[in-house]
């Protein structure tokens, strides 16, 4: 009993049940009581190994981040270990949809904490191996960041009235086509390419282009 409850309280389990709470209902459903409740413990041991609620989901946001970072990449390709890192990141928001807010918040509100320090890290790191300038390092890597950031969040936004993603870009598909032809040619010519896109897919050719234009600078 004295171990199951040592476990319990530990600050790593403190901070699951967190994201256990946060992926099933949102950034709402995140209170000191619910998680009291879900541990069976007091509210003492979650202030004690990780502070206030604000401090959790701080906490929670740097363990998923940290995670989603993790993956090893073979040395010596500079521009796969951006990728990685680009796409540990839009996982890890398909997976944990809360996160996309947090993320936001960390990277403009708070470029000293351990969330916008280990991103930039990340995604920064590789970019004098590609060739850039030192100069233009803080320029290149907030490019990359801001597109993670902007296209991470789109994604994460529910569809409009709540709709299942494949009936949402059919009826946009839709919409884009009956659109008058002389005015707009070219959103009627992508409207099928709308409807039937991979998210993931497109976000990685938007890493692509971004990596593409440091090759040619």
């Amino acid at each position: 009993m004295a171990e199951r409850r040592r476990q319990v309280l530990s600050r790593e389990r403190i901070v699951e049940a967190a994201v256990e709470l946060l992926d099933a209902a949102g950034e709402g459903a995140l209170t000191v009581r619910a998680l009291t409740e879900r541990l069976s413990t007091g509210s003492g041991a979650v202030h004690h190994h990780v502070g206030s609620r604000d401090e959790l989901l701080h906490t929670a946001t740097e363990a998923v981040v940290a995670d989603a970072l993790a993956a090893p990449v073979e040395p010596g390709m500079p521009g796969d270990e951006i990728r990685a890192a680009a796409l540990g990141v839009f996982d890890a928001v398909a997976e944990h949809p809360w996160l996309a807010a947090q993320l936001a918040v960390q990277i403009t509100r708070n470029p000293w904490g351990p969330v916008t320090v280990r991103v930039f890290e990340n995604i920064g790191r590789p970019l004098g191996a590609l060739g850039v300038p030192q100069r233009d390092w803080f320029a290149t890597s907030s490019v990359l960041v801001h597109y993670i950031l902007g296209a991470t969040t789109q994604t994460a936004q529910p569809s409009e009235g709540g709709a299942d993603r494949a009936g949402f870009l059919d009826a946009a598909s839709r919409a884009w086509q009956d659109l008058d032809p002389d005015e707009h040619p070219f959103v009627r010519a992508v409207a099928g390419q709308m409807r039937d896109h991979d998210d993931r897919e497109q976000f990685r050719t938007g890493i692509d282009l971004v990596l593409g234009g440091i090759g040619r600078s």
